[in-house]
């Protein structure tokens, strides 16, 4: 993987300190933890209030709520890139940071920043976003979820599903049609608090991979969420929700990119390590060249991240770039798992070899952010077809 001394333009010393530091506090807090957090299927709390006395919550959110102040998006990709190489599969803290709070801290009032912001920094408040329901899938303009207007509050009914931090979250940021009538245009984003009398949450769901992630159902019951938690305005959820996707998906490319990278360093070592008829078993012409694929195609999508990062910093990432580098990042993670398992032989298949969890692991990538053929289907529109 990319190290601190990596000789690149995209990067500064400031930078690589912020990886170490990120490093040696994911060294210490969490790796030696983290096979019980993935036997709990939830991590612990104090977790995230030690990463929010790090720095490590709410980077872009302003130092006056107790953030870092700084928009560069080069910071939460370093987080994620050593979250991948710690092999941390939990906590949530790139749904925490790049999806929810920066909704947050620009979306916001300055009555709800000063409510919300300081808590989902110092990590006294988990934060989670609520999209996908059981009968929309990948079409967010399908939700059903509603939110009615009754005097000073807002009668929230529906249902989300997988839901990332839907067990520790305070905060969920749920979308829901506010006017049936207007179809995508009618959505608003709500925020919905712990304990909100009919907010309820199912049990926690079990998944192939990423064990140590809660996930969950979220239930809304005639749940009455007060109209000071509107996000923006009422039935602008929707171009909401489309500006934020290509910062999301940017941040599954780098998750993809790092697990790809890592894999690599993996399999590079087993491949050298290895003997099979009397030689190392990267020495044999199939598994070379194999090696030597893989070794190519991760480097090309390294260059098309940091180009995409370095654009959506100057804020110039289109939404069809951004697809771009989703769909073919994971389904790269996806081919480079299998390879990379295949080349470990039985020895890969065991549980508890870290390629066997990366195989794992790698195959929600596709599915979540939207599709594969969802990212594809929006880039075809791009082209004018």
């Amino acid at each position: 993987m990319r190290e601190p001394s990596d000789t690149t333009s995209l990067l500064t010393a400031e930078h690589e300190d912020f990886r170490k530091m990120a490093r040696t506090f994911l060294e210490r807090e969490a790796v030696p933890y983290h096979d019980q957090w993935e036997k709990d299927g939830i991590v612990d709390r104090d977790l995230w209030r030690r990463a929010g006395a790090a720095g490590l919550l709410g980077m872009d959110a302003p130092v006056e709520y107790g953030g870092g102040g700084e928009p560069d998006f080069r910071f939460h990709a370093i987080l994620a890139e050593e979250l991948i190489r710690a092999r941390v599969t939990a906590p949530g803290f790139v749904a925490h940071n790049d999806i929810v709070s920066s909704y947050l801290a620009t979306r916001t009032t300055p009555e709800q920043r000063q409510r919300w912001l300081p808590g989902l920094c110092s990590g006294e408040l988990v934060a989670a976003i609520a999209m996908s329901e059981p009968e929309t899938g990948s079409n967010v303009a399908d939700i059903r979820t509603t939110a009615v207007r009754d005097g000073d509050s807002y009668v929230l009914n529906g249902q989300k599903t997988f839901i990332t931090n839907g067990e520790n979250a305070d905060l969920v940021l749920v979308a829901a049609r506010t006017a049936p009538q207007r179809g995508g245009s009618g959505l608003s984003l709500l925020v919905v608090e712990r304990d909100t009398p009919g907010f309820s949450r199912g049990p926690r769901m079990e998944k192939l991979g990423w064990q140590a992630s809660d996930t969950c159902e979220l239930f809304f019951d005639d749940c009455r969420v007060p109209e000071g938690n509107l996000v923006g305005k009422e039935n602008a959820g929707m171009a909401y929700l489309m500006g934020g996707l290509p910062r999301e998906r940017l941040s599954i490319a780098t998750v993809a990119v790092a697990a790809c990278e890592r894999m690599l360093e993996d399999v590079l070592e087993y491949a050298r390590r290895r003997h099979a008829f009397g030689q190392p078993i990267g020495s044999f012409q199939h598994n070379r060249f194999q090696l030597a694929t893989m070794d190519t195609e991760v480097t090309i999508a390294r260059v098309f991240l940091d180009h995409c990062v370095t654009e959506l910093n100057a804020r110039r990432l289109s939404a069809a770039d951004a697809a771009k580098a989703k769909w073919w990042t994971t389904e790269l993670q996806v081919d480079v798992a299998n390879r990379a398992l295949q080349l470990h032989g039985g020895y890969g298949y065991l549980k508890e070899s870290p390629i066997s969890r990366e195989w794992v692991n790698s195959r929600v990538q596709t599915i979540y952010g939207g599709t594969t053929e969802i990212m594809k289907e929006l880039i075809g529109r791009s082209l004018g077809l």
